[in-house]
């Protein structure tokens, strides 16, 4: 059995947990995935079965589409409400808030959150961060191609981002605030799409377990390509 299976990732799991998972419900050990979501966020896992382990480099470069939440006045060292406080400011209003994001739409270097997989020196930073030793980050280059409010109620405001391969939604988040004059922190994070998979595809654990499927064949993951024969 080789293929792709879409995941809605649970909440409080580890994309990690949901491979293991994954190996234990199809009785395979060549399981992986691309694109990581945070324990904290929801949303389209691409997992490869067997053979498929091979092809989801091929998916990494693709774009995702998020549904995020940002709360202004608190800053956190996570960058998302799981983190510990570092700044707080209370909350009296803002203006031009979709002139202010819609600035962000575009080319840009991102500076990732010291909490993250990125590798420095063969190390992860959350490992450098938990032990409290302070490295430098170099700026990544984003893009962000559409950015939509959604709703906004006071303190909280919803987003509909569209962007490339390796943007941290967390530091967006941190950024609007920034720029709308507050400390702010990622609240909640939904993940719509990764690249042409949608989430209305993605079945739960659960559903996986009752019927060890759909698995999609490469076939079917790659239609979208061109084809030389």
């Amino acid at each position: 059995m080789d293929g792709i299976i879409l995941i809605n990732k649970p909440q409080g799991m580890t994309s990690h947990d949901v491979v293991n998972r994954v190996r234990r419900i199809m009785k395979t050990k060549k399981v992986g995935h691309c694109g990581t979501l945070d324990p904290m966020a929801t949303g389209v896992l691409v997992v490869g079965i067997n053979k498929a382990t091979k092809a989801l480099q091929f998916l990494m470069s693709e774009e995702k589409q998020y549904r995020a939440t940002l709360k202004l006045g608190s800053a956190t060292d996570t960058y998302d409400s799981e983190g510990k406080v570092l700044e707080t400011k209370p909350f009296i209003g803002y203006d031009h808030l979709e002139e202010t994001l819609a600035s962000f739409v575009g080319d840009s270097l991102q500076q990732p959150p010291m909490y993250s997989a990125i590798k420095i020196n063969g190390k992860k930073l959350y490992e450098y961060a938990r032990e409290g030793i302070e490295v430098e980050v170099p700026k990544r280059p984003i893009t962000i191609y559409s950015l939509k409010l959604v709703e906004a109620h006071d303190d909280e405001i919803t987003i509909d981002v569209d962007c490339s391969k390796g943007t941290y939604i967390r530091s967006l988040c941190v950024d609007i605030g920034k720029a709308l004059g507050y400390p702010a922190h990622m609240s909640a994070l939904v993940r719509n799409q990764s690249g042409h998979f949608t989430i209305d595809q993605a079945i739960t654990l659960e559903q996986l377990e009752e019927n060890k499927g759909p698995v999609m064949p490469l076939e079917e993951v790659f239609s979208t390509y061109d084809k030389i024969v």
